[in-house]
């Protein structure tokens, strides 16, 4: 087994950021009605609206909630604007491993759910995840 596979077992296993946190300003929550992933995430931002702490909790495949996990890894430290630019190819980038096109809509989830609370609305209907 390579890192990349090992690094998706691991965060599905021990996910980072686990649990929402009592105190936020941002706040979104999705699902993927295809096969029942679901994702709710807070983050808490500063004054710049550079992001400080995110909790994140949600049920579903391991694709699902390893990539909540590395992604909101990636999200600490970043500004609101910049996870607007988050791209889909990003986040199969931060995955390292090939996921299939009936998996990709679990991968995203994430990334659609954090884009909702950059933008500040409960589900991102953008398509340029």
């Amino acid at each position: 087994m390579d890192f990349y596979q090992e690094n998706i077992i691991d965060h599905g296993q021990h996910p980072h950021n686990w649990g929402l946190l009592p105190d936020y300003q941002l706040h979104a929550a999705d699902e993927n009605p295809l096969c029942g992933d679901q994702l709710e995430l807070t983050l808490k931002v500063d004054e710049h609206n550079i992001v400080q702490q995110i909790g994140w909790n949600g049920q579903g495949c391991l694709i699902s909630q390893a990539t909540a996990s590395i992604l909101g890894d990636e999200l600490i430290g970043k500004s609101l604007d910049e996870i607007k630019h988050i791209t889909s190819d990003n986040v199969m980038e931060l995955l390292g491993i090939p996921i299939t096109m009936s998996r990709r809509k679990c991968a995203l989830l994430s990334l659609k759910v954090a884009k909702a609370a950059a933008y500040n609305v409960e589900r991102w209907t953008g398509d340029d995840e």
